[in-house]
C-alpha cells in the first residue's frame, strides 16, 4: 500500500464513520457523546461531525500506516490540519448554496463527500513532506477544538450557524441536560 492509496481508503474510511458517528448522540444521549457527535441539525453540529470523522479515523489510519510499513512525516499536525481545514472547506462550499436556494440533504452529503477528497488531497501532501519537530504538540489544538465544540455545544451563539430548523433550537436539547 501506497500513501496516495491509503489516502483513498481514508475518503471511504471517514465517509462510513461520519454516516455512523451522525446518529452517535441519538443512541447514546450524555455529556460525553455530546461533545464529540452532533445533538442536533444545526449546521455547526455538523461541523463537528466533520471534525470527529477525520479524528476518528485518524486513530485507525495510525495503526493502518504502521501496519504497511508507510513511511510519512507529520501524522498528528496532518490531523490537526485536515480536520479543522475540513470545517472551513466544507463551509465555504456550503454556505452560499444553503443561501441560495436553502437545505438540500443530497448537496449537503455531496459536499461533504467533496470536502473529505479536498482535505485529503492536503493530507497526501503534508505526511510526504519533510518531518516537523514536535509532532505530538499538534495533540493540544485538536483536544482544544473540542473544548469549543463542548462549549458551543452548551452554550451556542444566537445565529443561523447554530440553529436546529427541525426542532427550533439552539444547542442541545432541554431534557439531555
Amino acid at each position: 500500500m501506497s500513501i496516495k492509496l491509503s489516502r483513498v481508503i481514508a475518503v471511504i474510511g471517514t465517509i462510513i464513520l461520519s454516516f455512523v458517528f451522525h446518529f452517535v448522540y441519538d443512541l447514546i444521549p450524555n455529556f460525553i457523546t455530546s461533545i464529540f457527535f452532533p445533538v442536533n441539525e444545526s449546521i455547526w453540529e455538523h461541523m463537528k461531525l466533520l471534525y470527529t470523522s477525520i479524528i476518528g479515523y485518524g486513530i485507525i489510519d495510525y495503526f493502518l500506516m504502521k501496519k504497511f510499513n508507510l513511511k510519512y512525516n507529520n501524522f498528528l499536525f496532518n490531523l490537526f490540519f485536515i480536520s479543522f481545514s475540513s470545517v472551513i472547506v466544507y463551509l465555504l462550499l456550503f454556505l452560499p448554496i444553503y443561501y441560495s436556494i436553502g437545505e438540500n440533504m443530497f448537496i449537503s452529503i455531496g459536499l461533504m463527500v467533496i470536502t473529505f477528497i479536498i482535505v485529503y488531497v492536503m493530507s497526501y501532501f503534508i505526511l510526504i513532506m519533510d518531518q516537523r519537530k514536535n509532532d505530538y504538540l499538534w495533540i493540544i489544538p485538536i483536544i482544544f477544538c473540542y473544548f469549543i465544540f463542548g462549549y458551543l455545544t452548551y452554550f451556542p451563539i444566537k445565529t443561523h450557524l447554530f440553529f436546529d430548523t427541525n426542532d427550533e433550537i439552539y444547542g442541545i436539547k432541554r431534557e439531555t441536560q
